[in-house]
């Protein structure tokens, strides 16, 4: 075994070995001047292994591996090619044998087979170099950010109800999102994965994008031609556990590998499903290069972390636990592999945007972790998403005695970098599509919905929404078939889409919404307490100064001569007004307002406004011109 070998296992082992690939698994090599293939597997307490595949029709007995330092195996084989299916063949301690397919293998069969594929990812050739450099410069914290969340085989279907590939989708998603006005699309997990009701979310082979949708090279198609339209793209992405189908990481050399070894916490009550040993070197390892490899292989923008809040306690979904070292629930060994993984993220490439669903009040979950954050750079704002959703679905009777769920979110905006999630979690299982959360009458729902939009696109916070939100799907989510685009020849659903596609463009085209996320500077109160009138209005402030300013309504009430604190003189007109008639509002007119030297609401200044019902309306100020002088 050479030096450089020698030493990369020995930051495999330590858990500071971040680019695994690049030696585990499968990999083109050459010995004693034959080419062939060389396989690496890490399976420290397996008695013996073979490695099995087509080129030696599957005989358990052909390419005997050899065991190296630190629980590692190796073998070459001349006659394996490009192309070909393989599994490890693990004699397990009590003599028993199973096939496991190569945690590092970067191509799997398509289903109902299970076997890794040996793949070469070199040779292809990007073309997303600019925009590469472009987000190299940019500070994303300081620019818009406006989510499409999707899932992969169900946003649209060919006519015969099969997926379009990777290739495919991107001709007919790209379009979209660049009419929408998003600037990045998440990607529910495409890691190989068994079972198509978990989505994703039971991966079986990490380093593999599923080839439900094509082959790795598809999907760096898909990935460069994003690029090129100078959309992100954003991968979820799942350390937190892992499924027990036979040919994964479960129990993968017959004891607990991967997993936690302790009965009592290596299992998700909820989920049963594996967790992950994050005190382990070599499962550090495992994990983190294969968030690097995203990056780096695959040219993908930043990954959103699943199930943050299972990892970070102890007592997550359980009655009984284990506490730490110190008595507590916190998982220790699992607060310092996030950092470990941040760190390593942000060095591989300072560009990358890593995002925490963190459901819990976990502190500092985006500061660095040198100032004791888990260094993330963005989490879910999951308690804002729930206040809402519970606000939203009451009767606007009712909501004057809830105010607080509407404001209360701007008491902690600023303790996190937050992005306001409209996420796939809230439309299924019996939850209801958002248009169906909505109360009221058939239009009261669209406009209920409409001034919900207002409300999120003008609250401080990057912005995600689901597939089938922008046109107002009243079916729940179904990952079996593709959403509902005949909705769109429905004016309601039409002008939906309408309003949300100018919506999107209004938000990247005036800073003022996006410039000054993470700084109070950005953001002020007009009218915060108004909850017998159901109305709040503030102001969105960019660092230049310019300033755009929000008034929502959340009743299904018209207001006429409505006084709102301004904070300069001049003239402040509607530039937009989701009770517009062609989307399918009421049109009520609202002509621009004239502050007045009457303070208000601890401004020096204040005017009247009209409110439209169940509306969100964005002013700008139009400087009054001067006299001239005498």
């Amino acid at each position: 075994m050479d030096t450089i070998l020698q030493n990369a296992l020995k930051r495999f082992s330590d858990g500071d070995e971040f680019r695994a690939y690049t030696f585990m698994g499968c990999h083109p090599a050459e010995q004693d001047g034959v080419k062939g293939y060389i396989f690496r597997v890490w399976a420290p307490n397996a008695r013996e292994i073979t490695v099995t595949g087509d080129w030696n029709f599957w005989n358990e007995n052909d390419l005997p591996m050899t065991r190296l330092k630190n629980g590692v195996w190796e073998a070459f084989s001349q006659y394996a090619r490009e192309g070909q299916a393989y599994k490890y063949c693990i004699r397990r301690p009590n003599g028993s044998k199973v096939y496991k397919a190569d945690p590092y293998g970067f191509r799997s069969q398509a289903l109902p087979e299970n076997s890794s594929v040996i793949c070469n990812l070199d040779g292809y050739v990007w073309g997303d170099g600019n925009f590469r450099r472009r987000q190299g410069k940019r500070k994303i914290l300081n620019s818009p950010v406006n989510i499409y969340e999707m899932h992969f085989g169900s946003w649209k279907r060919k006519p015969d109800g099969s997926c379009y590939n990777y290739e495919e989708l991107a001709d007919e998603l790209i379009p979209y999102l660049r009419e929408m006005g998003y600037t990045h699309v998440e990607l529910m997990p495409l890691s190989e994965y068994p079972y198509d009701p978990s989505w994703g979310y039971q991966v079986t082979g990490y380093y593999a994008p599923t080839a439900r949708y094509g082959t790795p090279q598809q999907f760096m198609k898909f990935v460069d031609r994003c690029h090129q339209a100078d959309i992100g793209v954003l991968l979820d992405w799942v350390p937190a556990h892992f499924p027990k189908d036979q040919h994964g990481l479960y129990e993968f050399d017959g004891t607990c590998c991967y997993e936690l070894s302790d009965p009592m916490m290596n299992e998700h009550p909820d989920w049963t499903t594996r967790i992950f040993d994050f005190g382990k070197g070599e499962v550090q390892s495992f994990l983190i290069s294969n968030a690097v490899y995203w990056l780096e292989q695959y040219h993908v923008d930043g990954l959103r972390v699943d199930a943050v809040a299972a990892m970070l306690y102890l007592d997550y979904g359980r009655r009984e636990y284990h506490p730490n070292k110190y008595g507590g629930k916190e998982n220790l060994e699992a607060i310092a592999f996030l950092r470990k993984l941040n760190r390593a993220v942000f060095s591989a490439r300072r560009s990358a945007i890593m995002v925490a669903e963190e459901s819990t009040a976990f502190p500092m979950v985006t500061k660095p972790d040198y100032d004791g954050g888990l260094g993330f750079l963005f989490k879910w704002n999951m308690g804002w998403m729930n206040d809402m959703l519970r606000y939203m679905s009451m009767d606007p009777l009712f909501r004057k005695g809830n105010h607080n769920s509407l404001t209360f979110s701007m008491t902690y905006a600023y303790a996190e970098n937050f992005i306001l999630p409209l996420s796939h979690d809230e439309v299924v299982h019996g939850k209801g599509s958002l248009i169906n959360k909505m109360p009221g009458s058939y239009d009261e729902k669209f406009m209920n919905l409409r001034v919900f939009y207002g409300f999120m696109m003008g609250h401080p916070g990057k912005k995600l929404s689901f597939m089938g939100n922008e046109f107002a799907q009243f079916i729940e989510w179904k990952y079996d078939q593709g959403l509902d685009w005949m909705l769109l020849g429905y004016d309601r659903h039409r002008q939906m889409r309408e309003y949300v596609r100018d919506l999107n463009r209004f938000y990247l085209d005036n800073s003022s919404m996006w410039n000054n996320d993470t700084d109070w500077k950005g953001f002020q109160w007009i009218s915060v307490d108004d909850r017998d009138n159901s109305v709040v209005a503030f102001r969105r402030i960019d660092r230049r100064g310019r300033e755009v300013i929000c008034v929502c309504n959340f009743c299904p009430v018209k207001r006429e001569h409505y006084r709102l604190g301004l904070p300069r003189p001049g003239i402040y007109e509607p530039v937009f007004n989701s009770d517009d008639v062609k989307y399918g509002g009421t049109g009520t007119p609202l002509g621009p307002v004239t502050a007045e030297k009457e303070p208000m609401h601890g401004l020096p200044m204040s005017g009247e406004f009209t409110l439209a019902p169940l509306s969100a309306t964005y002013y700008k100020r139009k400087a009054t011109p001067r006299k001239p002088k005498k």
